[in-house]
């Protein structure tokens, strides 16, 4: 009885998260700031609130992670280079958690296919890198960390996913793809088209954030009831 009530919790605090986050991408379309301080913490909020419910571990590691996260999305609503600055520095540190967190939860013994899996992605983030018009000083070493972050994490699920083609590390792959798309769409609208076509990439950022976010949830969900059996 307790089980199917968490269910029925489960799927309404889900579908208000899909609210949430429909409220928002329509908000950063029509770029209505008002909306937006209020509808962009929400999102890692409900998450936190899932994982919360749903999970018997309640790491409280995920729960940092997610409040990164809300503080990240308020760092970038600005959109001022001081605040990028520091949105970037909470980031990094948000992206350094949640490779420590996959490693965790993965118990990743071998390294190689890590390093085999990682190499393509860093080829063609630092090929945009260093294509890119102009990076701030203040900017360029967290973007290269930055860079570095995402494709670890990208060849840990790509590795996972194809040395262990199960329920979890395939969701992890669907977030690990997400995710990489989100930083494409962030960092060419930071760095390359600046104050241009905010109605287009604004949205579809903050749809593949949410996307992400939810599937990363997701995943550490099925991982944690996997290490328990």
């Amino acid at each position: 009885m307790k089980s199917t009530k968490n269910n029925s919790i489960v799927r309404i605090v889900t579908f208000l998260f899909f609210g949430l986050a429909l409220i928002e991408v329509i908000s950063e379309f029509y770029i209505y700031k008002p909306l937006i301080l209020v509808f962009k913490p929400l999102i890692p909020l409900a998450l936190i609130l899932l994982y919360v419910i749903e999970s018997k571990k309640r790491d409280l590691l995920f729960v940092i992670i997610m409040s990164l996260s809300l503080l990240t999305n308020l760092l970038f609503i600005p959109d001022t280079t001081v605040c990028l600055f520091y949105a970037l520095i909470v980031f990094t540190i948000h992206r350094i958690l949640i490779v420590y967190l996959i490693f965790k939860l993965n118990k990743i013994k071998d390294t190689v296919p890590i390093v085999i899996a990682t190499a393509p992605f860093l080829i063609v983030f630092f090929y945009l890198f260093f294509e890119t018009p102009f990076i701030p000083d203040n900017n360029f070493a967290l973007l290269i960390l930055q860079n570095l972050l995402i494709s670890l994490f990208a060849g840990i699920s790509l590795s996972s996913y194809v040395m262990n083609d199960n329920k979890q590390n395939s969701i992890l792959l669907i977030s690990a793809l997400l995710f990489v798309m989100l930083q494409f769409v962030i960092f060419i609208e930071k760095y390359y088209l600046k104050n241009e076509y905010q109605e287009v990439l604004r949205p579809l950022a903050m749809t593949l954030n949410a996307l992400a976010f939810f599937s990363f949830y997701k995943y550490v969900i099925e991982a944690e009831k996997l290490n328990d059996n």
